[in-house]
């Protein structure tokens, strides 16, 4: 049976013989508010960067997988981090045990850094990092390794997550409550601006957001909250807009609907247009465009037969591209078990290659214009996601949305909809609730984290701790400290510190001296 309505519960017509809903001017490509897209010529003049995420075990284990898939034509690097290292540990703390290499690489000092890099030239290929919370503390650790080989900062390219408000809503790897939280995001601001100019120093990420269950429209409602919170931070601390704004990025899931995932990046640009100039009084184009990299949805990847992920992420990536991404990482068909094997990583970046060089969509500047379809899922969206974001506004904006827990319970509500969906077969998953198999047949082989990955990293981290003037890294230490207690800008402190041989999980341990921790409110559906 047809669906009435979709994921969004965006009432469906049988047939679209006209463009419905209110009318909202895209405008032309590469022109507010960017609808259209980000650039007049989209992928005639260069295509989307092909950045697969990617990372596990130690250092140099990462260090092979990128040098695998940039020899196979990945145009740039984005990297994965352990559990420890999102929040801030170092692999012999005691919370780590267990957890050290496992959904990522273990980076614990400037000689991971180091090795993890290796060989990647930094002022050629960008480099984006998914961190959050200690998300200051590796960009210095990047940048010691930079000012180590002589480059400049000024060449250097690439992305930092550091959107730590939707771990409040979505992931959990916050560390300190979100005022200190937020002086380090617009610390990170502040110093690019400066120092590190071609560097995006946020990805507002609405891809966590929705694997946690939302909805689009609540996708794009809740990003875009969270980073108007961050153009207000910046701006409290003193900082210009137009400084900031044009290296604030995205981040957003592409998911299984086709057509509202392509309707759904058009509606945010436009949405985010509008916000920066309207709002903000924002002038710089560029800090009206919104650029994004995306992300097929982790979520809908299937244990069951797992082959059949290699058609839903192709389809998840093409809608992305007709969206017109900027950047774009593919799962791995086996991403449901663990994490991707060096064969099923390939297989996902030549999707990509695929959709690029093979299908001619990259042909022509925005392909889906027109479509009656398409053009009234935008409305819609437009609509909705505007009404939801006036309702962030009205409780005071998303910092205060979050501490009360109502952006966690929306989230909430919408996945256990969802998975009811599932359950009674409304919604059907191929291979799971429908057309499944008695047997998957013969197993795939998967990617295993040996034992031997933690013990080989404590047992380095220990080496590097007996080798480094401790003396230095006391001083160092210490200046954070009192730096954290004051106002100044907290990253030249932190790249001194790194250089000297302060670890990650040393320079968090101050700032939770200095700032706190954060507890989260139990959220009831």
């Amino acid at each position: 049976m047809a669906r009435e309505v979709n994921a969004s519960g965006i009432p469906l017509e049988p047939v679209y013989d006209a463009i419905g809903g209110a009318a909202h001017e895209l405008g032309e490509p590469g022109a507010f508010p960017f609808g259209r897209g980000v650039r007049s010529d989209m992928y005639r003049g260069r295509l989307w960067t092909m950045r697969q995420y990617a990372g596990f075990g130690t250092a140099a284990e990462s260090n092979a997988r990128y040098r695998f898939l940039l020899e196979r034509g990945q145009t740039g690097l984005s990297v994965a981090f352990d559990l420890p290292t999102q929040l801030g540990l170092d692999s012999d703390a005691p919370l780590a045990r267990g957890e050290v290499g496992k959904v990522g690489v273990a980076i614990d000092s400037i000689d991971d850094m180091e090795t993890l890099l290796a060989g990647v030239p930094l002022d050629e290929v960008t480099v984006s990092m998914t961190i959050n919370a200690p998300a200051a503390i590796l960009l210095a650790l990047l940048l010691a390794v930079a000012r180590r080989r002589g480059i400049p900062y000024d060449r250097l390219g690439g992305t930092v997550q550091n959107d730590v408000l939707k771990e409040y809503v979505a992931r959990g790897t916050y560390i300190y409550p979100p005022a200190p939280s937020m002086r380090l995001v617009t610390d990170v601001m502040a110093y690019c601006a400066r120092e590190v100019p071609q560097w995006n120093t946020i990805s507002v990420s609405g891809y966590h957001i929705r694997e946690a269950g939302s909805t689009a429209v609540e996708e794009i409602a809740f990003t875009l909250a969270n980073a108007k919170a961050y153009l207000s931070a910046a701006r409290d601390a003193g900082i210009a807009l137009d400084q900031v704004a044009p290296r604030v990025s995205f981040f957003w899931n592409a998911h299984n609907d086709f057509f509202e995932e392509i309707a759904k990046f058009r509606a945010a640009r436009y949405l985010w247009a509008h916000i920066t100039r309207d709002e903000f009084g924002c002038r710089d184009p560029r800090s009206q465009m919104l650029r994004f990299h995306a992300q097929t949805g982790g979520s809908t990847l299937t244990a069951q037969e797992p082959e059949n992920n290699v058609v839903r992420v192709a389809l998840q990536a093409l809608a992305a591209v007709l969206g017109g991404t900027q950047s774009l990482h593919t799962n791995g068909k086996d991403e449901a078990l663990a994490l991707p094997t060096a064969e099923s990583a390939k297989v996902a970046l030549r999707t990509q290659q695929i959709i690029a060089y093979e299908s001619g969509v990259a042909d022509v500047i925005d392909p889906m214009a027109g479509s009656y379809y398409i053009e009234t899922i935008t409305n819609e969206l437009i609509e909705r996601a505007a009404r939801m974001i006036g309702e962030v506004d009205a409780m005071g904006g998303s910092i205060a949305a979050i501490e009360s827990g109502w952006m966690q319970r929306r989230v909430a509500e919408s996945a256990y909809v969802a998975q009811q969906a599932i359950e009674r077969g409304d919604q059907v998953v191929v291979g799971v609730n429908r057309f499944a198999e008695s047997s998957d047949g013969a197993a795939i082989p998967l990617q295993r984290i040996d034992e031997r990955v933690e013990r080989e990293q404590v047992a380095r981290l220990r080496a590097f701790r007996g080798a480094r003037d401790a003396a230095a890294v006391e001083a160092q230490l210490a200046s954070v400290r009192v730096a954290a207690g004051g106002r100044e800008n907290l990253l030249p402190r932190f790249v001194d510190a790194v250089d000297a041989g302060a670890t990650l999980g040393e320079l968090c341990d101050v700032l939770r001296d200095v700032f706190g921790t954060y507890r989260s409110k139990e959220v009831v559906v």
